[in-house]
């Protein structure tokens, strides 16, 4: 990461937490009102080859005692009323700012892959994990509502951890090269932006 990525992603998410930290205490009580404990869901992701960290989101499902692979299909009946619309309006993310203050996260980049994603993958994860994961990205804004179309009709985990590796993988893995070769500061604040612009769009 470099020098002016890293100060960026410093700034924007010191101002963010210094704005938005009424709002972010009135959520946490109002969910722990509604879904009761835990509030925070929090799962291992990797932002390195051999580099796990800790991504921190607010609770959108119900808990089990094994949870694995990506959400699907199989997965759906377990999303809560009030995690449907944290996922709508992307609010679960909300504690990855910690990630980012961390350094763990940038706001843009790659998705930070699950370790079986990586380990199946190395040669892929190999070069998208050049970029520190992020946010939101390229890869997000382009291909997430074909992903969750396609991942919508798994009805078993091992159909939904087959067709994430076999067509999602490949997939967002270009259009996240393609943001690495083009990545600058104002690439990135384009993204946001389209990122924002999204949000209110689906609303």
């Amino acid at each position: 990461m470099t020098f002016g990525k890293r100060l960026f992603d410093l700034f924007f998410a010191s101002l963010l937490v210094l704005l938005l930290w009424p709002f972010i205490i009135a959520l946490l009580v109002w969910l722990l009102i509604r879904q009761g404990r835990p509030v925070f869901y929090v799962a291992e992701r990797m932002k390195g080859m051999g580099e796990p960290f800790a991504l921190w989101k607010l609770r959108t499902m119900t808990e089990v005692d094994e949870d694995s692979g990506v959400s699907g299909g199989d997965k759906v009946n377990r999303i809560t009323p009030t995690g449907a619309w944290l996922r709508s309006k992307r609010l679960d993310e909300l504690p990855q700012l910690w990630n980012i203050l961390r350094g763990d996260l940038s706001f843009v980049g790659p998705r930070p892959p699950l370790r079986q994603y990586v380990e199946q993958f190395p040669e892929i994860y190999s070069e998208v994990l050049k970029s520190r994961p992020g946010v939101t990205g390229l890869a997000t804004l382009v291909y997430h509502k074909h992903e969750t179309m396609l991942l919508a009709r798994c009805k078993t985990r091992e159909e939904t951890d087959l067709v994430y590796a076999r067509s999602c993988v490949p997939r967002k893995a270009r259009l996240d090269l393609i943001y690495q070769r083009r990545r600058n500061v104002c690439y990135d604040f384009d993204l946001v932006f389209q990122t924002i612009g999204f949000l209110f769009h689906r609303r």
